[in-house]
């Protein structure tokens, strides 16, 4: 009578005796071996499982493949990511940019360019009135006594602690509401705090609008370097 023996399995390991089987983690290749044993009235027979397992190396793709597959999963992240940037980097751009000569092109309160004609019929002589300028920082534009418009413009915002500063025609000053400072109608302080005087613009003509121009000359009023440029 003939039997047969199994020797000893994993589960990663599956044996045949007659071919060889394919294992999901290893590929094992049974070879088997007969061995008779004999006896008096029987026959033994012993089969061996002998493994064996493909190199790892055979199953990792090469460098070129993964440099491949990295540039593509690369390029698949980075082109939506900025498109999406593109949005958000043009919000941080000042408003108004592109006037003749570097310059920026005033608005009015409903974000209007500003047209000399039409700002000198409704602003009279004496006149101070905010408009959108440099960086989209609030600018008084002026009227001067002979109804021309002034070839400067005053920022409006306070150099002690950065508020806008309103212009008091009974005063003939600008008067800061924060902490009392004051300056002149041509915006050089003349009390405190502030530590300085209002910045200036050029206020050029252009195609009949009004382009602030960044001042970086002497400042007329001190005969100083401006403290702004």
């Amino acid at each position: 009578m003939a039997s047969s023996i199994l020797s000893p399995a994993t589960p990663s390991q599956l044996c045949s005796s007659k071919s060889g089987v394919f294992c999901p983690s290893h590929v094992v290749f049974v070879k088997p071996m007969r061995t008779q044993m004999m006896g008096k009235k029987e026959k033994a027979m012993r089969l061996t499982c002998q493994a064996t397992s493909i190199p790892a190396d055979d199953r990792v793709p090469d460098m070129g493949k993964r440099q491949l597959m990295n540039l593509i999963l690369l390029g698949a992240v980075s082109l939506p990511t900025g498109f999406m940037l593109v949005p958000y980097a043009s919000f941080f751009v000042p408003p108004g940019a592109g006037g003749a000569g570097g310059g920026t092109i005033a608005k009015d309160a409903l974000g209007n360019d500003v047209i000399v004609s039409e700002w000198l019929k409704n602003h009279g002589p004496g006149d101070r009135t905010l408009t959108q300028g440099l960086k989209g920082d609030p600018t008084y534009l002026v009227v001067e006594k002979d109804r021309t418009l002034a070839t400067y413009g005053i920022n409006g915002v306070c150099t002690h602690l950065g508020c806008v500063v309103p212009w008091n025609a009974a005063e003939n000053k600008f008067i800061c509401p924060c902490h009392g400072s004051q300056y002149n109608e041509q915006g050089r302080v003349v009390r405190g705090p502030a530590p300085l005087s209002l910045a200036l613009a050029h206020a050029d003509i252009d195609d009949g609008k009004v382009v602030f121009v960044p001042w970086v000359e002497t400042d007329f009023r001190t005969g100083e370097e401006p403290w702004w440029a």
